[in-house]
């Protein structure tokens, strides 16, 4: 069958559900679609920034385009889009999700584009992945991450386990374009040893570096990956996975005792988090600063204007700041030219 065949069959298939009002409106799916249909040729759509931006570097130099479906702004865990995801994702050619029981709404999605027969083709970026446990002071049962229950869902974060998400991305491109597997083989072989492989080196040398064993994160449960890969104990102050998660009193004692303990000056704030408790922490401790990680999970409007993906998030965000908050560096020398005093505690 040649891909304009596929072309015409898949878009009968959607205009079909389409008009009969798609099972997907009845589910509440929902989203917001930055450029979609700009495209003429083949589209794949991404459930999450990281893999949205892994699918780009893989399909350059070929037809496929990739979107991203998280809304510039937000974060991509823990929020529930609107109706215009709908269209975006029974027309486009794939769906590249992170595996069941992270995104709710990419589950329902799934679902429905199962029973209602809908051929858009499904790159599940978790496949073959190795997870590891979810952090003790966590009930397995608060959030469960599909099959794999109990298990933490962050592995992106690890430079190597993100590896496997581009295999599997670049296997499912194979499967849509298969005229096209050698650059899609090539883009995704370059990017691993150029970009990945290269990002883990430099976490590895920053975190060799460092006479700290602990660091405090004003943030979510979602680095325990960097932790894990290079041997230093990731305090979360929310202790669920969730990025909404509410601060209670007990969460915030605990991060008060640990800044003692551990005389720590600078702690990490997610970008796409509340800085409320960051900033009480600075008014109640020792803390003398916070500055900006992110799970690569969402983008800044200024992070679109300059093109930023997983890479230059990773050097310009959260390398400088565990530079810091490890002690490696003072915040003036540390990122780029200006980089303290735009991000020393950050709106």
């Amino acid at each position: 069958m040649t891909n304009g065949t596929q072309q015409n069959r898949r878009g009968r298939s959607r205009r079909q559900v389409l008009a009969a009002g798609g099972g997907l409106l009845a589910t509440g799916l929902a989203g917001c679609l930055g450029g979609s249909g700009a495209s003429d040729g083949p589209v794949a759509v991404a459930s999450f920034f990281s893999f949205y931006d892994f699918g780009r570097e893989i399909a350059r130099e070929t037809p496929l385009t990739v979107e991203n479906l998280v809304p510039t702004g937000l974060h991509g865990h823990g929020w529930e889009p609107n109706a215009s995801v709908t269209r975006d994702i029974i027309e486009a050619d794939a769906f590249v999700h992170v595996g069941p029981g992270f995104q709710p709404w990419a589950d329902r999605a799934i679902q429905t584009l199962k029973d209602d027969d809908v051929d858009t083709a499904l790159i599940n970026v978790r496949e073959g992945v190795e997870l590891v446990d979810l952090a003790a002071s966590l009930d397995p049962d608060e959030e469960g991450v599909g099959e794999q229950q109990g298990k933490d869902p962050h592995f992106w974060l690890d430079p190597e386990r993100a590896k496997q998400s581009v295999d599997n991305i670049t296997e499912g491109f194979v499967d849509l374009l298969p005229d096209h597997e050698e650059q899609f083989r090539d883009n995704a072989e370059t990017y691993k040893t150029d970009v990945l492989q290269r990002i883990d080196d430099d976490y590895r040398a920053i975190f060799d570096a460092a006479d700290r064993e602990v660091v405090q994160l004003a943030a979510h449960n979602a680095f325990q990956y960097i932790g894990v890969t290079y041997g230093v104990e990731m305090r979360p102050l929310v202790t669920n996975l969730a990025a909404s998660g509410d601060v209670t009193p007990t969460d915030m004692r605990e991060a008060q005792s640990t800044i003692r303990e551990h005389d720590i000056r600078y702690i990490a704030n997610g970008v796409f988090e509340s800085r409320r408790p960051a900033k009480q922490l600075l008014a109640e401790t020792r803390v003398e600063g916070y500055f900006p990680v992110t799970p690569y999970a969402g983008v800044r409007k200024d992070w679109v204007a300059q093109d930023w993906g997983y890479e230059e998030i990773a050097d310009n965000i959260n390398m400088p700041t565990f530079e810091v908050v490890l002690g490696n560096k003072a915040p003036e020398d540390a990122g780029p030219d200006g980089w303290a005093e735009e991000w020393r505690n950050f709106e």
